[in-house]
C-alpha cells in the first residue's frame, strides 16, 4: 500500500486549497452563519469543478478516481468550513447508492449527483446511535410498494438534500429506500456549528414503490461498508477543520507580542503548539490511510475508519482547548474567526460516534482478529 500522494494528487490538493481560499474565505462563511446568504453559489462552483463526481465510477457518469482523491478535497473543504451539502452527498449518500443499488439505479442516482443533485442518509436514532441492524425507520409491504414509519435524527443536510437514502428495518432484513425530500417532514435542529445543517426527518405515512428500493445483492454488507465510508469522510473533514485551527493559532502566536517578543517564543506556548501539531498530523494520516483502504478494497476498512474517527475526535479536543487558550480572551468572542472552524470540528465529534466509541470498536475488532500483532503482520499496517 503506497502511503504517499502522487504528483496528480498533490496537484489536486494544491488546486483545491487555492480555489477554496478564494471561494470560501472567512467573510463568506460568516455570512452564511449569520444568515446573510445561503451557499448555493459555492455549491454551483463545486459542481462545476466536477468534485462531487470524483469517486463515482465512470460508467455511472463520474470521473472514476478513488476515495483518496475525494478525501483530499473533503479535507480542504473541512479546512474552510464548507457550508454546502458536499459532505453528506459525496461521503454518505453516494457510497450507500454505489454499494447497495443495481447498475441501473446507480447510473440514475449517481448521475444526478454528478449533475449537481444532493443527497443524504437517514439512519441514526434520537440518541445519535446508528445500528444497521436496528435502524429507527420501519418498512412494511403495502400493496406493490412499501410504507415507511418512524423518524431519523441527526441527518446531515436532511433539511435541504434533494434525495434521502433511508436505511430501514423490514421482515426481510435491512432495506434501503430513496425518498424524495418533498415527501418527508423535516425539522432543522440547532447545531453547535450554525453552518452545518442537521435535521430530524420523519417518514410516517410515506409510501414508496419498488423502484425506490435499492436492489443490490447484499444490502446489509453494503450498508456496513457505506457507513465506514461516511465515518471516514467525516473524520477527514474534521482533520481539515483542526488543521485550520492549528494554522490560525500558529499565525497568531507568531504575531502577538508580550514583553517585546512574540508569544510563540515562550516554552509553554511551544508545548501547546506541538501537542496540536502531533494530534492534527495523526488525524490526517489516519484519515488518508482509511481512504486508501477504501480505494484498494482492503478488509481493514472498518478498523481504519474507527481509528481515523477516534484520532479526529482527539485532535478536535486538543486543538479546541489549546487554540482558544493561545488566542486569549479574543478566542472566545464571536467576532474572532477561530470559532467558525473549531465549531465544525467539535460538531463532527458528535456525529457517527465519538472518539471513545470508535476506540472501543477498534479494540473489539483487534481482539476478534487475534490481537494487534496479528493484524499488523497479516496486512502490513505497521509499515504504513
Amino acid at each position: 500500500m503506497d502511503f504517499e500522494l502522487d504528483d496528480d494528487q498533490r496537484e489536486l490538493q494544491a488546486a483545491a486549497a487555492d480555489i477554496l481560499t478564494k471561494e470560501c474565505p472567512p467573510a463568506y462563511l460568516r455570512g452564511v452563519v449569520e444568515g446573510d446568504h445561503e451557499a448555493e453559489d459555492l455549491w454551483t462552483t463545486l459542481c462545476g469543478l466536477d468534485w462531487p463526481g470524483l469517486a463515482i465510477p465512470e460508467e455511472d457518469g463520474g470521473l472514476g478516481t478513488t476515495a483518496v482523491e475525494s478525501a483530499i478535497v473533503v479535507e480542504e473543504l473541512g479546512y474552510v468550513g464548507d457550508p454546502t451539502p458536499f459532505l453528506a452527498t459525496t461521503t454518505q449518500f453516494a457510497p450507500l447508492v454505489r454499494r447497495c443499488a443495481t447498475a441501473a439505479q446507480r447510473k440514475r442516482l449517481l448521475g444526478a449527483v454528478v449533475a449537481g443533485g444532493s443527497g443524504t442518509v437517514a439512519i441514526a436514532d434520537h440518541t445519535g446511535a446508528w445500528d444497521p441492524g436496528a435502524p429507527p425507520i420501519g418498512a412494511t409491504r403495502s400493496g406493490d410498494g412499501w410504507t415507511l414509519s418512524g423518524s431519523a435524527s441527526f441527518v446531515v443536510d436532511g433539511d435541504r438534500a434533494e434525495e434521502i437514502a433511508v436505511v430501514a428495518r423490514a421482515d426481510t432484513g435491512p432495506e434501503v429506500f430513496i425518498v424524495p425530500a418533498a415527501e418527508v417532514t423535516t425539522e432543522r435542529a440547532t447545531s453547535f456549528d450554525p453552518a452545518l445543517h442537521v435535521a430530524t426527518v420523519t417518514f410516517d405515512g410515506v409510501t414508496v414503490d419498488d423502484d425506490h428500493r435499492l436492489g443490490g445483492d447484499d444490502v446489509a454488507a453494503g450498508v456496513a461498508a457505506a457507513l465506514d465510508e461516511a465515518t471516514i469522510g467525516l473524520a477527514t473533514h474534521m482533520a481539515g477543520s483542526c488543521r485550520r485551527g492549528l494554522d490560525m493559532a500558529l499565525e497568531y502566536v507568531r504575531e502577538r507580542e508580550q514583553f517585546g517578543v512574540p508569544i510563540g517564543s515562550f516554552q509553554a506556548v511551544k508545548h501547546k503548539a506541538v501537542d496540536m501539531y502531533v494530534a492534527v498530523e495523526r488525524a490526517g494520516a489516519l484519515a488518508l490511510f482509511a481512504a486508501l483502504t477504501v480505494a484498494e478494497d482492503d478488509d481493514r476498512r472498518s478498523v481504519a475508519a474507527s481509528m481515523a474517527k477516534a484520532a479526529a475526535g482527539d485532535a478536535q479536543r486538543i486543538v479546541v482547548e489549546h487554540a482558544i487558550q493561545l488566542f486569549g480572551g479574543i478566542g472566545f468572542t464571536w467576532e474572532n474567526d477561530l470559532h467558525l472552524y473549531l465549531r465544525r470540528a467539535k460538531a463532527g465529534e458528535l456525529l457517527f460516534g465519538g472518539a471513545a466509541e470508535h476506540r472501543a470498536r477498534v479494540a473489539r475488532a483487534v481482539q476478534a482478529s487475534g490481537g494487534l500483532e496479528h493484524w499488523n503482520d497479516e496486512r502490513g499496517a505497521a509499515s504504513a
